[in-house]
């Protein structure tokens, strides 16, 4: 595999990539040239149990140290996202979430809501940072230059991620795809936050202007917006490195979950790939692990910056390995490996890492027209001061015809007049092609079957267990 390793940095290389994005990536393939898969088995670790919860200091914790605690923190949110499971070619941030007096709300218009409304409630300059991706840097920028209520001038607005070459999973060359030649390079996940933190110089800007915390998330994650309250909680306890966690449900359970490493006994992040088949069924147990990954992370800047170099900038963070095809909207081409790392692994590097639980009010991603469908509904209301509010923020399940609804094109086409209303839904099952009208309604465990060719609910019509409910009594 030297000569594939020789190749993707002789590329990088010419497509001017820096020394510190080559040796991140030289490390990376390195680990997956071992094929060491780096189990982490349940007899090795002990799971996370007993965290401290927001909910008990909400309400005692004085206004003034909330404050003073979020006018030292900055906004990094994690950007270089493209949605393209959901048919997307452009920033997924700006895909239209919902309606907010009249207007269209995308992703980013609601970020840009959240940060603005905060600055002005507790009078603090709370910047914002976005790490954008090669692909989403222009368009996102441009965005943000036509919000007439957000202001930024001395910090920059953005860094941007590294990239990669994409892999040819049999040989560990570069792959060549010249019908694209950008669908040749990959981010390198968003692991690699700490290298282009490093090498932007934004960590020592932010210090100049009095910024000792991060705050980063994910820009999909519309719940994870700025906290005073637990930017108070963070800026007074001992710790350097601080991660949020809910409580799992369903849906939840084969995401990543914080363990004890019983042989260093510190916090480590372990993602479902890295648990061994013979451990599955333990590690999605909301048991034995009662809490997910949110991946809304604090961070003390200080702290940061000497672990950063002390690993002249490249964290040696576990190595994912993630199986795709070079173009994503197409099955049948080449086979890659793109190869990541999680953000959420650092917590292993600090000394006095923790967990915190919040609600799941703060958890709230979009990864596909599923979860759109639920925050696009009724479920939700938009505040003034851009927060989606919900009141339980237990959702229906949601189960759309992938052959109808995966695509965000598709979707919208078969909702021109939004989706229906969820507040009586349990579930909603749609199989087959079904275009909704106007005002329509589900309740209760809402069915509707394929019928083997185009469908429509017409007008103000309840969709129920039995499908369209009759207008008249039986």
């Amino acid at each position: 595999m030297t000569d594939g390793l020789n190749a993707c940095i002789e590329r990088m290389y010419k497509a001017g990539m820096s020394d510190v994005a080559i040796a991140q990536f030289q490390r990376m393939y390195k680990v997956w040239e071992t094929d060491e898969v780096g189990w982490m088995h349940e007899s090795d670790i002990t799971p996370m149990t007993d965290i401290v919860s927001v909910a008990d200091f909400h309400d005692t914790m004085p206004a003034r140290t909330a404050r003073t605690a979020l006018a030292k923190t900055a906004i990094l949110k994690l950007n270089g996202g493209l949605g393209t499971s959901m048919g997307l070619d452009g920033p997924k941030s700006l895909l239209p979430v919902r309606r907010h007096k009249a207007r269209q709300m995308r992703f980013l218009d609601i970020i840009l809501g959240q940060v603005v409304s905060m600055r002005i409630q507790h009078k603090v300059q709370l910047p914002l940072i976005l790490m954008n991706s090669f692909r989403t840097s222009k368009e996102s920028l441009n965005a943000v230059r036509h919000n007439r209520r957000f202001h930024q001038d001395d910090i920059p607005l953005e860094i941007v991620q590294h990239r990669e070459p994409k892999i040819t999973a049999h040989n560990g060359s570069p792959v060549d795809y010249t019908d694209n030649p950008e669908l040749q390079w990959c981010p390198p996940g968003h692991g690699d936050v700490y290298s282009t933190l490093w090498e932007s110089g934004i960590l020592d800007i932010l210090q100049e202007h009095g910024i000792e915390y991060l705050f980063i998330s994910n820009s999909d994650n519309l719940g994870a917006r700025p906290s005073s309250i637990i930017a108070g909680y963070f800026a007074h306890s001992k710790t350097d490195f601080m991660v949020e966690v809910a409580r799992k449900t369903t849906a939840d359970r084969k995401g990543g979950h914080f363990v004890v490493d019983n042989a260093t006994n510190r916090l480590t992040l372990r993602e479902m790939s890295q648990v061994h088949p013979d451990d599955k069924s333990v590690a999605m147990d909301e048991q034995v692990h009662p809490y997910f990954n949110t991946n809304n992370i604090w961070i003390r800047i200080s702290a940061l910056k000497k672990i950063l170099k002390k690993y002249n900038g490249i964290l040696p963070l576990p190595v994912i390995r993630n199986n795709k095809t070079v173009d994503p909207t197409d099955p049948h081409s080449a086979q890659v490996v793109q190869l990541e790392t999680a953000m959420g692994a650092a917590i292993s590097l600090f000394d006095n890492s923790c967990c915190i639980e919040v609600t799941r009010s703060r958890f709230l991603p979009v990864k596909t027209t599923e979860d759109l469908f639920i925050l696009r509904s009724d479920r939700f209301h938009l505040t003034d001061a851009y927060e989606m509010e919900d009141g339980n923020y237990i959702f229906p399940n949601i189960s759309l015809d992938q052959r109808y609804y995966k695509n965000i094109q598709d979707f919208n086409e078969r909702f021109p007049y939004g989706v229906p209303s969820l507040a009586a839904a349990a579930s909603v099952t749609i199989e087959g092609d079904w275009t909704f009208g106007r005002d329509t309604s589900c309740f209760g465990d809402a069915h509707l079957e394929d019928l083997n060719s185009p469908s429509y609910v017409p007008n103000g019509e309840y969709i129920g267990s039995n499908g369209i409910e009759p207008d008249t009594w039986q």
